[in-house]
């Protein structure tokens, strides 16, 4: 039995000899297969082993970023408390700085806030991190420069500030009186600026024009008045108001909108007219129309530029 078994095997070997030998083409495929299969397995083993230095070099790169960017972290907290305490020791820092150092600090807080949040960190980042962490450092050293050259200053102006004071109190103190004396001579030009009225007469008319002293026949008073020249006032127009009260104290009124303000008070008013003075002597006539009039003493009283520049009476029977 084994002697058959050898027999036939080594007889398939002998048929397989033929066989490969009259297919030459299948024996190189067969060949050009396995190469294939080498070379993929190669392959594989090549790009296992750049992926495992892939992965390694970037847990490195990982690891290296966030040292660096904690030293950056690091730094700018330094940089924020460096800035607290310049406010602290610097009470006297201008606001127009004060507000600058504040602007800064946001600055640095929101630098540090983006930094936190940063999950991608690369090396661009890190480099635009670093170049805004020098901005902030290169401002503040500008302000710690101004800071110190005000508080030298502040010395050299405190040293000097004794002097001075003296000096502003005497200086003060004739200002003060010559204030006084320019008010004082300002409130006389004032009073020698009022126009004043002369010649100030009250009568009273009836219709035809026709003067009267029967109150049963008068229809209208007529005021009649000089303003005297004045050199100090300024030329220009104005208003002169009339104010005619009756036996009864009561004021004629002209009407609901004949109202003027005299020393803080509003007061109503019978007639106004309207003038452009010169500066020269000018005759003026105001009337104010009223029918129903009773016997007694009327007084008028002018007014111009809130002052009283005249009265004058009318006894009616």
């Amino acid at each position: 039995m084994a002697k058959y078994e050898e027999d036939y095997e080594k007889y398939d070997d002998e048929l397989d000899d033929e066989l490969y030998d009259n297919n030459p083409s299948q024996r190189d495929i067969e060949k050009t297969l396995k190469g294939y299969k080498v070379i993929i397995v190669c392959l594989v083993a090549v790009l296992a082993l750049i992926t495992f230095q892939h992965f390694r070099l970037t847990a490195d790169l990982k690891q290296e970023f966030r040292i660096e960017r904690d030293t950056l972290n690091s730094q700018i907290s330094g940089l924020i408390s460096e800035i607290d305490q310049i406010n602290l020791r610097n009470d006297s820092v201008s606001n127009e700085l004060r507000m600058n150092i504040a602007a800064e600090r946001n600055k640095a807080d929101s630098l540090m806030a983006r930094l936190k949040k940063e999950r991608n960190m690369n090396r661009e980042k890190l480099q635009k991190y670093e170049k805004e962490l020098g901005t902030l450092r290169t401002v503040m050293r500008r302000y710690v420069h101004q800071i110190d050259s005000l508080n030298t200053l502040n010395k050299k102006l405190a040293a000097e500030n004794v002097g001075y004071r003296k000096r502003v109190a005497a200086e003060t103190s004739r200002a003060n009186i010559a204030e006084e004396a320019a008010q004082d001579l300002r409130n006389k030009i004032k009073k020698g600026a009022v126009v004043k009225a002369r010649n100030v007469q009250l009568g009273a008319y009836n219709t035809g024009g026709t003067n009267v002293t029967r109150a049963n026949r008068a229809s209208k008073f007529k005021t009649d008045l000089t303003l005297t020249a004045n050199e100090l006032t300024i030329p220009g127009e104005r208003k002169i108001y009339v104010r005619i009260i009756g036996p009864d104290g009561a004021v004629l009124s002209g009407g609901a909108d004949c109202i003027m303000e005299f020393e803080g008070d509003v007061i109503s008013y019978s007639a106004e007219r309207d003038i452009d003075y010169n500066g020269q002597d000018l005759d003026v006539s105001i009337y104010y129309s009223n029918e129903n009039l009773t016997s007694g003493v009327y007084t008028a009283e002018v007014y111009m530029d809130g002052y009283k520049i005249g009265t004058a009476e009318v006894s009616l029977r």
